[in-house]
């Protein structure tokens, strides 16, 4: 298999469910795919094609929050990163530390400083925030405020 098979097996795996695919880079990748289409991306990319898990990005954009699997293909020396949009006000998506444990403990970032509700998380508590802290501040977001500058 090459990096050309693995690209096009994606694509058509994917088929209609992916909303944007372009090469930043013949070593750097992006697939988009809406929220519902996360886990099964997930699993094509990590069980079935044997992609690494690198880390994954949450941005609070000025129309969305952006989630980004990084997904390293150390054999074929190319990276892809799997990026969904979320509704900024109800940020959800289903988690996928179900299939790729090592994404448990960076969704639960993104949940604490982005807001994100990862739905079917294993371990949904803080990580890095107090345990009490304000309920629907996130301190990565846009719009947050810092009790001492308020």
């Amino acid at each position: 298999m090459t990096r050309d098979d693995i690209l096009a097996r994606i694509k058509a795996e994917l088929g209609d469910r992916v909303v944007d695919f372009h090469a930043k880079s013949d070593r750097r990748y992006y697939v988009e795919v809406g929220p519902d289409d996360v886990p099964g991306a997930t699993r094509l990319i990590f069980e079935e094609l044997g992609a690494r898990f690198q880390i994954a990005t949450g941005i609070d954009t000025p129309r969305a929050i952006e989630i980004l699997y990084h997904w390293a293909f150390d054999r074929f020396g190319f990276v892809l990163t799997l990026r969904t949009k979320l509704d900024r006000e109800k940020p959800e998506v289903d988690s996928v530390a179900g299939i790729c444990t090592g994404t448990e403990w960076i969704e639960r970032e993104m949940w604490e400083l982005l807001g994100v509700k990862f739905r079917g998380h294993p371990d949904m508590r803080h990580l890095l925030l107090r345990d009490d802290w304000p309920a629907g501040k996130f301190p990565l977001r846009r719009d947050y405020v810092r009790a001492d500058h308020a």
